[in-house]
């Protein structure tokens, strides 16, 4: 009976959802400091039955309780132990358990960490949550139930899709939701400010380390991603342009501005409306990308349900709360002050540029998303948009965004003058210039130019964060002098470095594997050998292999430099016992400066195989930029100033002095 203790204990969860969604947001409005109170034991209470639920959920897995629909259709007794708790999440029903576990794990944070903040704040806070939590845990129990029971419960399940038995299965979709839910605090931050008619610097401070979390977390589920699809699929590629890539990449592009209009909002107390509609909209796409992963309009490897009832209940969750939360943000938005004036020339107006450009390229990748759908929808055929699309887009966009990235720490709040700014920068131009140049003159070519400008913007990001540094510690007498003003400044400013060198690092690895990248598909047997980016790749042998629930022809490809033997690879044909599907599985060298990466094809008689061999050089700088990001977001989120107690006083008053 524990799967239908899982299965109330979600019931339990929605009533409590329906409190904590209502009665606390009512008292906030009229006053009732009792009903207020309700929001924490609400969303503690809800977070515990869910937590009970997906326990149930796991031991059904565990046990290999194929009387549970959902268990029988992705698990298998033969599974590893890893695959099976992975396979909670590996499909729709499980993942979107996962998805209102981590809501309410969210909510739970907010309400603990959030004591310092005035109590009808907080209550609205959770209550927006919490009508959240309703619209997800009623599609779980009204068409998405994991708990669902069969008449007759087969001998064996029918196994966990092998593309999802992967070590980045177990680790990417968590890291992925913590992402796509965080930005659900950041929207019910908004959303409160705007309910209750007040919107000031406070509730940026307050929401603002939030929403970093959320990036942070969503940086590292799109770069785990990558590098699942980069390892498992076979192709060598590290970004596809598929549909659901894209739906992760949307909300990642808004939540990137939305930090920075936040900062802009907090320290100088302006683009007050425009960060409420960047917060509205990052969670927004959130739910976009649910729809397209869960509706069934369209076909990926990442994609969960095919269908169209699921689609339609959460299109019109989505319409209800874009609509609902819009129409607040238009009734409100009259009473909202504009903040302090700025110039041109200043760093508000550079953030704003930057805003704009990020939001440019969520245009663009919006319409090369939905664009096919809708053309296929209206019966005019079937439309495919891909690479030339999505790259010519980002060369459009990324070199002023990443000038303005340089500039923008570099320059003033307020107003800046033209002259003492080019002092400041003209030896990172400079460099960058040369940089540019180097590379241009030395591939000679249309593709030689884009990775020329991609290796100019990357050293022009990390010289400009040099510049900036320099430019703090100039005052300081001295290396101890120096010393003291580095420690005075603030984690949040190293975070913002970090993060920028972070991108700086991501670009010269897209850059480099883009250009000097070389690839063969060769016919190998025992004993042949190819040259491959300067190295020599000898074809030994392919076996045969058992693994846990799977058999395997692992082929044995020596790499040797100059004669010298400096890795053994072991690509696989995996063909899987319960499914028959055939995965391939690619055997990589990882090198700091390149990867030499194997992919086996089909066989092709007299013991030959098809070979795919890459040299993929930097493409380890991808996902190491990607990290020094998130790690930039870690240090800016524990900056001493978000220790709330503090602001207390100052937190109350604006609630409930003026409006803003």
């Amino acid at each position: 009976m524990i799967a239908e203790l899982g299965h109330f204990a979600v019931i339990l969860a929605l009533l409590l959802a329906v409190v904590q969604g209502v009665v606390p947001l009512v008292g906030s409005l009229r006053g009732y400091v009792n009903w207020t109170a309700v929001a924490r034991p609400a969303a503690t209470g809800q977070f515990v039955f869910l937590a009970i639920a997906f326990a149930a959920l796991a031991h059904a897995f565990l046990t290999d309780q194929f009387s549970v629909a959902y268990v029988a259709q992705n698990s298998n007794s033969a599974l590893p132990l890893a695959y099976k708790f992975a396979a909670i999440w590996g499909a729709h029903e499980g993942s979107l358990l996962l998805w209102v576990l981590i809501l309410a794990g969210w909510t739970v944070a907010v309400a603990a960490f959030s004591r310092n903040l005035p109590e009808i704040m907080v209550a609205r806070v959770i209550s927006v949550m919490g009508l959240i939590s309703i619209g997800f845990l009623s599609f779980i129990l009204f068409t998405s139930n994991p708990f669902d029971r069969l008449m007759r419960a087969p001998a064996e399940g029918r196994d966990l899709n092998p593309l999802l038995q992967d070590p980045g299965l177990v680790i990417h979709p968590p890291l992925l939701y913590m992402g796509y839910v965080g930005l659900s605090v950041a929207f019910a931050f908004a959303l409160a400010a705007l309910a209750g008619g007040r919107l000031d610097s406070t509730w940026a401070r307050w929401s603002r380390p939030w929403t970093t979390v959320a990036w942070m977390f969503l940086t590292l589920g799109i770069s785990l991603g990558s590098w699942w699809a980069y390892n498992e699929l076979g192709w060598g590629g590290w970004w596809f342009w598929d549909p659901v890539e894209n739906a992760s990449l949307m909300p990642w592009l808004v939540a990137t501005g939305l930090m920075h209009s936040l900062a802009v909002t907090e320290k100088r107390g302006t683009f007050r409306s425009w960060t409420v509609l960047l917060a509205i909209l990052a969670f927004s796409l959130s739910l976009l990308g649910t729809f397209l992963v869960r509706s069934g309009v369209l076909t990926s490897v990442h994609a969960f349900a095919t269908d169209p009832t699921r689609g339609l209940y959460i299109l019109a969750f989505l319409i209800v709360v874009v609509g609902g939360s819009l129409a607040l943000y238009a009734w409100r938005s009259p009473t909202i002050a504009s903040g302090t004036r700025f110039g041109f020339l200043s760093r508000e107006s550079l953030l704003l540029g930057n805003n704009l450009l990020l939001l440019a390229i969520t245009a663009a990748v919006l319409l090369g998303t939905l664009y096919p759908l809708f053309y296929d929808a209206m019966g005019m055929g079937k439309l495919s948009v891909g690479f030339p699309w999505f790259n010519a887009m980002f060369l459009l966009f990324a070199p002023p965004l990443g000038v303005l990235m340089g500039i923008g720490p570099i320059t003033r709040w307020q107003h800046d003058d033209a002259q003492s700014l080019w002092r400041r920068l003209r030896l990172a131009c400079g460099i960058a210039v040369l940089a540019f140049l180097a590379f241009a003159l030395y591939h000679h070519s249309v593709d030689g130019l884009k990775v020329a400008l991609g290796m100019g913007l990357a050293v022009w990001i990390a010289a400009t964060t040099v510049v900036s540094l320099r430019s703090r510690v100039r005052a300081g007498t001295g290396l101890a002098g120096k010393w003291r003003i580095l420690r005075r400044q603030s984690r949040s400013y190293y975070g913002m470095l970090v993060a920028h060198l972070g991108i700086a690092v991501f670009a010269v690895g897209v850059a480099a594997v883009s250009i000097w990248g070389e690839e063969r598909d060769v016919r190998l047997g025992p004993g042949d050998e190819v040259q491959v980016g300067g190295y020599t790749f000898l074809f030994r042998e392919v076996a045969k292999v058992d693994g846990p629930n799977y058999r395997s022809d692992m082929a044995t490809v020596t790499v040797l430099n100059d004669g010298t033997p400096i890795a053994t690879l072991n690509p696989e044909k995996r063909r899987y016992n319960a499914s028959g599907q055939v995965m391939t599985e690619s055997g990589v060298d990882v090198g700091f400066t390149r990867d030499l990466y194997v992919a086996l094809g089909e066989p092709l008689g007299d013991g030959s195989w098809s070979v795919r061999i890459y040299d993929k050089p930097f493409v380890r700088w991808i996902w190491g930029g990607s990290i020094l990001m998130a790690l930039g977001g870690l240090l800016a989120v524990s900056d001493r100033r978000y220790r709330v107690a503090r602001y207390k006083a100052k937190a109350e008053q604006a609630l409930h002095g003026k409006p803003a």
